[in-house]
């Protein structure tokens, strides 16, 4: 049966909706509920509720719902993680981002084929197929970050620049990962630049914007850099690039962060 339209039965999806959003506390769904002067959270049940009435029975709509709440959760924590970081003690879910909870909850609990979840995290079903295994390695503690790629870095934040100095938002999606994070830090903040979570959030955030910056090593890997009239280096974004996307962007202005990072040119 194809669920991706057909409604489910409500006592079928309110389990999907309870396993995918977790509790209220470890969801962070007060201030969405509520807004930020609610006094009282929504209980687990509550949340359900909401899910499966915002869903209609669909799973669709029960995926965008619970993912519109888990990356609201992400743009709430006081730091944004990266999606390799370290997985904090607690449910094993959380160490996943938005998309990774969503295809390993469907596949693994619930025995949703990848051809079903493809679309609801935008990737093709082979591509799903990887982030469930991924995320089940995570899962597990046995993940382990890929060799880099530079070649491949490379080419994916040259497409970046284009695409941002062109304005071309279908074509930053194209290069973000679906739960990408541009994080900033305070000088960067206060020069203009937004912390944001998920590719359309991070895509708005840079087209345009970046028209100055150049390409260039940072570290050891692909970047881009903004210098003073007299050189010396004024702002940067470093990329993390897994599988082909942009999963993070760091935006560093501070003068201790620009110290310690490695700058050259990017050979031609």
């Amino acid at each position: 049966m194809d669920t991706t339209s057909q409604p489910m039965k409500v006592v079928d999806i309110a389990p999907v909706a309870a396993r995918l959003l977790g509790t209220p506390e470890a969801t962070g769904t007060s201030e969405a509920a509520g807004g930020p002067d609610a006094t009282e959270a929504p209980t687990a049940s509550s949340l359900v509720e909401e899910a499966v009435r915002a869903s209609g029975g669909r799973l669709t709509d029960l995926a965008a719902f619970c993912l519109d709440r888990l990356r609201a959760r992400e743009a709430r924590r006081p730091v944004l993680r990266d999606p390799w970081d370290a997985p904090a003690p607690g449910d094993p879910l959380d160490a996943l981002t938005p998309s990774e909870r969503l295809a390993f909850v469907l596949h693994e609990d619930f025995a949703v084929p990848y051809d079903t979840i493809a679309p609801l995290v935008t990737l093709t079903p082979a591509a799903t197929r990887r982030l469930v295994a991924r995320a089940r390695r995570r899962v597990e503690g046995t993940e382990e970050l890929p060799a880099p790629d530079p070649e491949r870095q490379r080419e994916v934040v040259t497409a970046f620049l284009a695409a941002a100095r062109a304005n071309d938002l279908d074509g930053l999606l194209a290069l973000l990962d679906p739960d990408a994070v541009l994080r900033a830090d305070a000088e960067a903040v206060r020069n203009g630049a937004a912390p944001a979570h998920g590719a359309a959030a991070v895509a708005h955030r840079v087209a345009g914007r970046v028209r100055e910056a150049r390409t260039a090593l940072v570290n050891g890997a692909a970047g881009l850099l903004w210098t003073a009239e007299d050189g010396e280096p004024k702002a940067v974004l470093r990329f993390t690039v897994l599988e082909g996307r942009v999963t993070a962007v760091d935006a560093l202005a501070d003068e201790a962060h620009l110290s310690r990072l490695a700058l050259a040119p990017l050979p031609t």
